[in-house]
């Protein structure tokens, strides 16, 4: 897989990413775009988001501090980015946990995502299976959620990336493990949830799902593990981490550690 070629395009293109994202990491999603080389629009307003999805690039859903109010822009904004052709990623953030989230999730997956990102428990309450999950917090590994994964990617024709210690990008045919350090975002507030609108902006640029996804997770941990070198603690990570974007060339995806698992 070419990945590089999906990081430069990126960078070249500079797509205009339409977050409807959680109030604890809206600001940091935003820094995360435009110290990668993307273009960030942080807005969840009725009215305005179902106009503003169907110029965006890419549209992020996600669920982490959901509103009345939000849950009917997020409506808005995903029936005209399926319209447009516009991808979109979902992220159920502490689905499965806290129930108006978990019934709106599952209703919002039959309008065909492009991408489902979250962590093992989500993933497998989304798909309707015992989890472990603690709110934000998986206690699920991310093998026990690759069936779930597996199931999700066939029944929507979407890609499935599950994060864990090896994040797992999945379609309804194949599944990559890719390796990165991540351990520093796990330490701060955002991580997770800016890694989304990361991944929106890869599929922006790239007509492979699959591959953008695995793109996007390449690059974002590595440079979260030249964060990890640069920094003394979580405060000085955070800050590391988006000079690290910056700084990361598209040709260091080349050296990406990726594993391919065959489907059972």
């Amino acid at each position: 897989m070419a990945l590089h070629a999906v990081a430069l395009k990126y960078r070249q293109q500079s797509p205009l990413v339409f977050c409807l994202t959680n109030t604890v990491v809206s600001n940091f999603t935003a820094n995360m775009l435009l110290s990668s080389g993307a273009s960030p629009a942080m807005t969840d307003l009725p009215g305005e988001a179902g106009p503003f999805a169907e110029v965006a690039s890419a549209v992020l859903v996600n669920l982490g501090t959901p509103t009345t109010e939000q849950l009917t822009a997020m409506d808005e904004a995903v029936h005209s980015a399926s319209a447009a052709g516009t991808p979109w990623v979902l992220d159920p953030v502490a689905v499965g946990a806290l129930p108006v989230r978990t019934d709106f999730a599952r209703r919002l997956v039959t309008q065909r995502p492009a991408l489902i990102r979250g962590n093992a428990s989500e993933i497998l309450a989304l798909a309707g299976k015992s989890s472990t999950g603690r709110g934000v917090d998986a206690l699920d590994t991310v093998s026990a959620a690759l069936d779930a994964g597996r199931e999700l990617a066939q029944e929507h024709g979407c890609v499935v990336a599950i994060s864990g210690e090896s994040d797992a990008i999945i379609d309804a045919t194949r599944t990559v493990l890719v390796h990165t350090n991540g351990v520093g975002l796990t330490r701060m507030t955002g991580g997770g949830c800016a890694l989304g609108a990361f991944c929106a902006g890869m599929l922006a640029v790239h007509d492979d799902p699959f591959e953008a996804t695995i793109a996007a997770h390449g690059f974002y941990g590595l440079a979260a593990e030249k964060a990890l070198e640069a920094s003394t603690g979580p405060g000085s990570f955070a800050v590391a981490f988006l000079d690290a974007l910056a700084a990361t060339e598209p040709e260091e995806l080349q050296n990406l550690k990726y594993e391919e698992v065959n489907h059972a």
